[in-house]
């Protein structure tokens, strides 16, 4: 029997079977639809509170088992454990976890297996599958893959930061660490960036790169890759402002990320979705998941344009003190990039992923199919997928990549 004494959501789902811990501490909102929230083995302990007429909680949801819990507007899926923090407008599938004071803000995509310890900070970040992260980690505008299970995971060590935001003040600053054509695939040696380090975006980093524990990387790293930091002290530079050194690796490392959310939009539409069919509460986990990839894409693109607006605007280069000698070469490129924004951001607003390698993708869509036909289950069907297939789904995957890359680069040029 409910106590009489509570009222509004709260009883209703208690009334339906969800598990409440001391329900007078728990603030349920009235916006919250019951029918998005499971009947089965779901669990709310005290001092939680849920809001959001976006909400989900699937089969096995664990909230705030190590203290209150804010989830706003967040779709979780099947077994999700969120210990304790606050979570806002980003969705966890199955098995996802976070450890207690997580502090997970708008445009997170967490999936199977992926989390993090205790006191883990994400905001515009995708997490791939295994993904894990350890305690007091500031991990926000990346993307992460690599590795193949829970025990061959992609890491980032403890006290780990991703620097997005620069001197001159933008946040064109997207990492792609590891990628999406080869991510999803769930086949590819797993990346570690050791503790106390950190990665200044925007940077790439290769499939089974390994970083020291204490390293500052601030530079695209290859596949295989051992970085150690060198440790050869201090030196100091004039600071130029609205300067941009190697603006080119910037542009490239924007369009290539803006480029890989492409894909994995379209991975998800015409791919993961037919999964999503066979779970209850799946439609709701897979419309959050494009509004996800839909609102990174969107993000970027503001980004990025504030980053060509300041591209444009003159620089000051003193006589003395030139860094490099590449000044001027620099200006040149920031300049083109400035006056041609517009066309590349037309290109991209336009490019169709789904008219590229469309036979590819039907024939790698065919089997990925009958694979969850079979299981049921999304990661035992992309692991059950042979090399053939899996070759398919990648060359499908990279010609979006490659076809919105060249697209945008030659609106540059142009």
């Amino acid at each position: 029997m409910v106590d009489p004494d509570i009222s509004g959501t709260v009883r209703r789902l208690m009334e339906r079977g969800v598990v409440v811990h001391n329900p007078r501490t728990v603030d349920i909102g009235p916006e919250v639809d019951p029918d998005r929230i499971s009947r089965e083995g779901v669990v709310v302990f005290g001092g939680t509170r849920i809001g959001g007429e976006r909400t989900v909680l699937s089969a096995g949801v664990r909230l705030g088992e190590e203290g209150p819990v804010t989830v706003i507007n967040c779709r979780l899926g099947r077994n999700v454990e969120l210990k304790s923090g606050s979570f806002r407008e980003s969705v966890f599938l199955d098995r996802s976890n976070f450890g207690p004071g997580a502090h997970v803000r708008e445009g997170c995509l967490v999936e199977e297996d992926a989390g993090g310890a205790h006191s883990v900070g994400l905001k515009q970040t995708i997490l791939f599958p295994f993904v894990t992260l350890g305690s007091l980690v500031n991990f926000c505008d990346c993307l992460m893959a690599g590795g193949t299970s829970r025990k061959d995971h992609s890491e980032v060590g403890s006290s780990y930061i991703h620097f997005n935001y620069t001197p001159n003040q933008n946040k064109a600053t997207a990492s792609l660490i590891g990628d999406v054509p080869r991510g999803v695939m769930l086949r590819e040696r797993p990346i570690f960036l050791g503790g106390q380090g950190g990665l200044i975006g925007p940077s790439r980093v290769g499939y089974g790169v390994v970083v020291a524990a204490g390293t500052i990387l601030g530079d695209d790293v290859e596949d295989g890759c051992l970085v150690r930091d060198a440790g050869s002290g201090r030196s100091a530079q004039t600071f130029i402002p609205g300067y941009y050194g190697n603006p080119l690796r910037i542009i490239n490392n924007n369009i290539i990320y803006m480029a890989n959310l492409t894909a994995l939009d379209a991975w998800y539409r015409h791919a993961r979705g037919y999964f999503f069919e066979h779970i209850p509460l799946g439609k709701h986990l897979l419309e959050g998941a494009l509004e996800i990839l839909k609102n990174a894409r969107a993000e970027r693109l503001k980004r990025v344009e504030e980053l060509a607006e300041k591209m444009g605007r003159p620089v000051e280069i003193p006589r003395r003190g030139s860094n490099s000698g590449r000044e001027e070469a620099d200006r040149a490129v920031c300049r083109a990039f400035h006056l041609n924004w517009r066309k590349m951001k037309e290109f991209m607003n336009s490019f169709d992923a789904d008219g590229v390698c469309v036979e590819e993708r039907n024939r790698f869509v065919e089997a990925f199919q009958r694979k969850c036909g079979e299981s049921k289950d999304y990661i035992g069907a992309v692991r059950s997928l042979d090399n053939a297939s899996r070759e398919l789904g990648t060359s499908w995957l990279r010609g979006i990549v490659n076809g919105m890359f060249d697209g945008s680069r030659g609106s540059m040029s142009s």
